[in-house]
């Protein structure tokens, strides 16, 4: 199976795997924000909120919805099964357990990656916000925690990026040997070459991939924890509220939150640039900058509608991978 096929599968995997956040929508299908901060709601919730004004958004929602249900039934729009199928739909928080008594087997089974890796994820965030009593430093730690778990897995895709950039002037000098050469034994042969290069230096070119696999699943599982987890909803990490996100705040008023996906972009960069595995030629390095131009422009614009709590969790990381990286780089120059 060829390198692309296989990021495929396990993309696609992942995708099948992942749960989905819902966002909590009113009986004319408009989703539901809270006037004061802006943010929106999960209709997923995963346990009780506290603040007065957030309950009552959810009462507000369950009680026009049902009263909806009801006129659809009356008017014989709907059968007595869908009325039951879609009232079981309905988000109801007075049937949740309380954060402080969430565990990863509340609410039953709902398929394995919400089972196996939001609810574990999202009960070690309150057990640690609780004893911190701060949300944001528990995210923090968490982030930091796992970080420092997968280091040997990570460490390695770092040790490969300074090994290929010690092999680049061999691997530049196969390139330009082989340049005009496109018959099937010259391809062969530079084929060959190239894998006696990376044998020499002891490259696994496959393993530049692994710090982006467990990238992925790991923001994805800190978004769905952090988007449906309540007592994110009412806190702060200093002078920002969890959930409220960048946009939201700035169409407020609020344009201290402004700083934060410039933070975004700056951490961004230097874990993007350290990271990198060199190049082989002038094209190749033009066509890798141009895509990290591309990647944290989408990142820093989409980072205008994360949360609070999710930017805290990608600067952390973020900044975990450069120090990371510059460790890496210092030992290897020993």
């Amino acid at each position: 199976m060829s390198r692309n096929k296989k990021i495929i599968l396990i993309i696609t995997i992942l995708l099948v795997l992942t749960g989905c956040t819902k966002q909590l929508k009113d009986v004319n299908g408009k989703i539901v924000k809270n006037t004061k901060t802006g943010q929106t709601l999960p209709a997923n919730i995963l346990c009780q909120p506290t603040d007065k004004d957030i309950i009552k958004l959810y009462d507000k929602n369950k009680e026009e919805y049902i009263a909806k249900l009801e006129k659809q039934l009356k008017r014989k729009k709907i059968t007595k099964s869908e009325y039951k199928t879609k009232l079981a739909s309905v988000t109801d928080i007075k049937t949740l357990p309380t954060c402080k008594k969430f565990t990863p087997a509340s609410g039953g089974y709902e398929g394995v990656w919400t089972t196996l890796f939001v609810k574990p994820l999202t009960w070690l965030i309150i057990q640690i916000g609780s004893l911190v009593r701060n949300y944001g430093v528990a995210v923090i730690i968490i982030t930091l925690l796992i970080r420092l778990a997968l280091y040997p897995i990570t460490k390695k895709s770092a040790k490969q990026s300074e090994l290929m950039k010690k092999a680049q002037p061999e691997l530049a000098k196969i390139e330009k040997k082989y340049k005009d050469k496109n018959d099937q034994q010259s391809m062969q042969m530079k084929s060959q070459e190239m894998l006696a290069a990376y044998k020499k230096y002891g490259i696994n070119p496959a393993s530049g991939c692994i710090f982006g696999f467990i990238q992925i699943p790991l923001f994805i599982a800190f978004y769905e924890s952090l988007y449906r987890l309540p007592v994110l909803f009412e806190d702060k990490f200093l002078i920002y509220k969890m959930a409220v996100t960048p946009s939201s705040a700035a169409h407020l008023g609020n344009y201290l939150y402004l700083i934060l996906p410039v933070l975004v972009l700056v951490v961004t960069y230097f874990s993007f640039k350290l990271n990198s595995n060199a190049t082989m030629n002038q094209d190749q390095a033009k066509q890798m900058k141009m895509m990290m131009y591309i990647m944290m422009f989408v990142i820093t614009i989409t980072s205008f509608q994360m949360s609070t709590a999710i930017i805290i969790y990608w600067i952390t990381n973020s900044a975990f991978t450069i120090v990371q990286n510059l460790i890496v780089k210092r030992s290897m120059k020993k």
